[in-house]
């Protein structure tokens, strides 16, 4: 088994293994819908009281949800299969009983996986992503990239590589994208470089009011970046059940036509 493709599904049916197929599954296709909601958060691996009240509370009725060090513990499942159809993730560090990595829970199935893990320099943990595309009605496909940028290095050669490993699959996307996660910006060369490739990709950030994102060194670290999409609301959750606040988006919905002519403006 490949130790860089594949993904672990969990589904009310159980978990599965799956490995990127060049070949999209059509029949998977997300509904005719004016808005999508998403939310990203950095779910600190469950060691916090709370995180599964924030869960029930705010994940639930979102069509997305993108968590950063998701461990697959019971709880967590039972809660993905109960409230989304599917919830893939990327097995980025296997411990006896449970993995570690990023994780997209979804209201409809995927058409497309595909894995990424980037070991950290010095602690050599990797750090993982997730690409996931889902058919939309009118045939076009939404990409969606669940990011766990790496944390510690000198210099920001590791990180660039990194990012510049999705920076190819975007440029060579049609469709809509939303690019989201913990990217880890906490020095301005990161935050210099992200806004780069992102600028590159014809990526925009995701503005909020209520800017309670967590920083270090007064950098952000998570983002939201969108495109062939437009903002309907956006805002950041206070909470304590982890050591990042949940981001949530409602993004609406625009025709190809529409999104086109955003994308040449």
């Amino acid at each position: 088994m490949s130790k860089t493709n594949f993904t672990y599904r969990y589904t009310d049916a159980g978990r599965e293994t799956i490995f990127p197929s060049p070949d999209y599954e059509h029949e998977k296709t997300l509904p005719n819908l004016r808005y999508i909601s998403v939310m990203v958060w950095n779910i600190f691996k469950q060691q916090r009281l709370d995180w599964l009240t924030l869960l029930e509370e705010h994940a639930k009725q979102r069509h997305f949800v993108l968590l950063q060090e998701a461990h697959s513990t019971q709880n967590l499942i039972d809660f993905a299969t109960r409230n989304f159809l599917v919830a893939d993730q990327v097995p980025a560090i296997e411990l006896p009983n449970m993995t570690s990595g990023v994780m997209t829970l979804s209201k409809v199935q995927p058409v497309y996986c595909k894995a990424f893990r980037k070991n950290e320099p010095f602690l050599r943990l990797p750090k993982s992503a997730l690409i996931t595309l889902y058919q939309m009605h009118d045939g076009r496909y939404l990409m969606v990239i669940n990011v766990h940028a790496v944390n510690f290095s000198l210099g920001v050669g590791i990180y660039r590589e990194q990012i510049k490993s999705f920076a190819e699959h975007v440029m060579n996307h049609n469709g809509p994208v939303i690019f989201a996660g913990d990217f880890n910006t906490w020095s301005r060369a990161r935050l210099h470089l992200l806004y780069q490739f992102t600028r590159r990709m014809g990526l925009r950030p995701v503005r909020f009011d209520n800017d309670e994102r967590k920083n270090v060194f007064k950098h952000p670290l998570d983002f939201i970046f969108y495109r062939g999409l437009e903002v309907h609301s956006s805002e950041v959750i206070r909470t304590d059940a982890s050591d990042h606040n949940p981001l949530v988006v409602t993004f609406k919905v625009q025709d190809s036509e529409q999104a086109l002519s955003s994308s040449t403006a």
